[in-house]
């Protein structure tokens, strides 16, 4: 196995990649989404720094499949509107109401926790609107990693810290500081 070890600094250096390319790409997200487990920390630190709100968001496929579902995140993605509001304006989304977010994790390895994601969200908020999802992911929602897998079934991060290739190195494996503290 390579194993890469990152320390705290490795991690800091991540997260200001990450808003370097934010400030680059001219994204400022009403609030931020972290993945728990390892999407807390940087979260919450993109959070502080941009000074927008951070949730959390529990996708847990690996570790018993416990996962939830955030339907309120997917409406403001997507600018869903009330039935009331829908009879009024004749539509059931308001463009200008969609929300900037961005969804944070340590690593995107394999790709399923933001192809989960993806999928919970457009089947949770208006499913028959599958071809309006094209105006959300990658525009008012965008995803971002500490470490991003080039060769991952997901290929839509917008914003990573460093990127690996399992591709060309299946062993591969990030230690990330928080995940094993106590040996130091």
């Amino acid at each position: 196995m390579n194993k890469i070890k990152l320390s705290n600094n490795d991690v800091r250096n991540c997260v200001h990649a990450i808003i370097r390319q934010l400030y680059q790409d001219g994204f400022k997200p009403d609030y931020i989404v972290g993945l728990t487990r390892g999407g807390l920390l940087p979260a919450t630190m993109l959070s502080h720094y941009l000074n927008v709100p951070m949730e959390t968001l529990k996708v847990s496929l690996r570790d018993g499949n416990e996962s939830e579902t955030n339907c309120w995140m997917s409406e403001d993605a997507f600018g869903y509107v009330s039935i009331d509001v829908q009879e009024l304006i004749k539509s059931r989304w308001d463009l200008s109401a969609r929300k900037k977010i961005l969804i944070v994790d340590d690593i995107n390895d394999s790709g399923t926790t933001f192809n989960w994601i993806k999928k919970d969200w457009e089947t949770s908020c208006c499913p028959k609107e599958k071809h309006a999802w094209e105006s959300v992911w990658g525009k008012t929602t965008r995803f971002a990693v500490l470490v991003n897998n080039e060769n991952s079934e997901f290929a839509d991060v917008n914003y990573s810290g460093m990127s690996i290739n399992k591709f060309e190195d299946p062993h591969i494996w990030i230690d990330f500081p928080w995940e094993n503290w106590w040996e130091d």
